[in-house]
């Protein structure tokens, strides 16, 4: 069994570009989420990206005019982010999520967690906890925005089977395997090296994360939450913190 950041460190973490779409098409995606989220943000100030990865949301941010924290557990994801974002003011830290307000000197004005990194988290006792420190950490006024894939109900059959990315050389494929508070992911990925086929398998959890839980959650702290469609499939919140 492995766990979400052993995962991504064997696994995932050295082909993420390139399931991405590369880091162009990535970014260009990444820059379409936030203009699309424009009318809730502030001008200016400091943000804060959980699960930040190789900056597919922190580089338009800071394209944008925000002083961003980017935080992630894989040390590779962030190297590439070091490497992408030039000048741009962006730190990175390689920590959990739950640590953010360890790197924060001022209350900053938004705080993301996009592309379902809140599904990782360990439990819903962790998620709630994220919500109390939102509570605290965010200005006056200050928003969260997640999106999330919503795992509640259980896909069945063959659509169980999910086709991540292919090319000529490489093939990434999900198979999802529902437990009770959980849904194991199983990455299989083939790849040809010197003109032969090689399979890796390596699985891990998601939270069965119920958008309607999330939300209660965080009027209970004090937001006004909405619910939209959000990119890619997933579910996105929108959370503001109150006066």
């Amino acid at each position: 069994m492995s766990t979400v950041n052993d995962h991504y460190a064997l696994h995932l973490a050295p082909i993420y570009v390139w399931m991405a779409g590369g880091a162009q098409a990535a970014l260009q995606a990444g820059s379409d989420d936030i203009a699309a989220l424009s009318a809730l943000l502030p001008r200016t100030g400091r943000v804060v990206d959980l699960g930040a990865g190789f900056g597919m949301h922190s580089i338009p941010l800071a394209q944008a005019g925000f002083r961003v924290t980017a935080l992630d557990t894989s040390k590779l994801l962030l190297e590439t982010l070091s490497q992408l974002r030039g000048d741009l003011p962006i730190l990175t830290v390689n920590d959990d999520l739950l640590n953010f307000r360890n790197y924060i000197a001022e209350a900053p004005a938004a705080v993301f967690c996009l592309g379902d990194t809140l599904t990782h988290l360990p439990s819903t006792t962790a998620v709630q906890t994220l919500c109390e420190q939102l509570a605290v950490a965010l200005a006056e006024n200050g928003v969260f925005v997640a999106s999330f894939r919503d795992y509640s109900l259980p896909l069945t059959g063959e659509r169980r089977f999910i086709p991540v990315r292919s090319d000529a050389d490489r093939i990434l494929t999900c198979f999802l395997e529902y437990q009770p508070e959980t849904v194991w992911v199983h990455d299989i990925l083939h790849e040809r090296r010197d003109d032969h086929w090689h399979t890796r398998v390596s699985h891990y959890p998601k939270l069965r994360l119920a958008p309607g839980q999330l939300g209660k959650w965080l009027k209970a702290k004090g937001f006004a939450v909405t619910f939209a469609p959000g990119p890619r499939g997933m579910q996105q919140l929108t959370a503001k913190r109150l006066p």
